[in-house]
């Protein structure tokens, strides 16, 4: 997808409203196809939820999917922005600063449980005119109190920094079914094998491999969310056979693909 292709749209106002006594402001937002959010960062943290669909949220630090099962939490300040490859439901939490103090202070994926799903869907139908002690109130205060509970998981895909090592990863992210090996994108990128090895485990925390396999298990998941067959995505991922590609989606995701996705859809 181009830049050209793409509608770039302003973040939500209600990321920039400082209230102590609106600790939580909710909104729904309906992404088409080929939308992205500008890069921007705002005083309020946020929480994003996708209830159908998969968006993607880019950091300079990394790159974090948003399957329904996920939530991704982003501190206030940090540069962000929001993309819609296919059609999403997104569901935002903007959690002010003063209710912020037990909560991550990194990006990171929340594991999204049934109370919390619940509890976020709420608050959008809730919306943002509650007053203080009031029972919309303590909603908002329950949903803060599970996300200080809420457990992370590791659907991050980390960024480097290196004119190399970026090289590289960005080829990747146009062609993740490439089998290339280290000593091949060493030489694409007039590095030594050593060097971009290096390169990856110190800027990614991740060797070659681990990086590709992950960046081969988000772009597995943004493709089945969007309806393709588990038997297309390992073939177009580059894995020799579905059965490999299931075992290594069962290995870290607990589940193969099927029952994954049937869990989604169930709520």
């Amino acid at each position: 997808m181009t830049n050209e292709q793409q509608v770039i749209e302003p973040p939500s106002p209600a990321s920039y409203y400082l209230d102590e006594t609106k600790p939580v402001l909710a909104r729904a937002v309906e992404m088409q196809k080929a939308r992205r959010t500008r890069l921007h960062n705002h005083p309020r943290a946020q929480l994003i939820y996708a209830i159908n669909g998969v968006v993607r949220v880019l950091t300079t630090e990394g790159t974090w999917i948003v399957p329904p099962t996920q939530a991704v939490w982003i501190p206030s300040s940090v540069m962000h922005e929001t993309l819609a490859v296919n059609k999403v439901s997104v569901r935002n939490l903007f959690i002010d600063p003063s209710a912020t103090e037990n909560l991550p202070r990194n990006v990171c994926v929340f594991n999204v449980s049934a109370l919390l799903r619940e509890l976020i869907l709420k608050a959008v139908s809730i919306g943002n005119e509650y007053q203080p002690d009031s029972s919309e109130y303590r909603i908002m205060q329950v949903i803060l109190d599970t996300l200080k509970e809420a457990q992370s998981t590791t659907l991050h895909l980390p960024m480097g920094k290196d004119p190399r090592l970026q090289k590289v990863i960005e080829a990747l992210l146009e062609n993740p079914d490439s089998n290339r090996t280290l000593d091949d994108w060493a030489s694409f990128v007039g590095a030594s094998s050593r060097t971009l090895a290096r390169l990856f485990n110190k800027e990614t925390g991740m060797n070659f491999g681990q990086w590709r396999n992950q960046l081969r298990l988000i772009e597995a998941i943004d493709r089945l969310g969007q309806g393709q067959s588990v038997t297309n995505v390992a073939i177009d991922l580059g894995y020799n056979s579905p059965s490999a590609f299931i075992a290594m989606f069962r290995k870290k995701l607990g589940k193969p693909p099927v029952a994954y996705f049937r869990e989604i859809s169930e709520g």
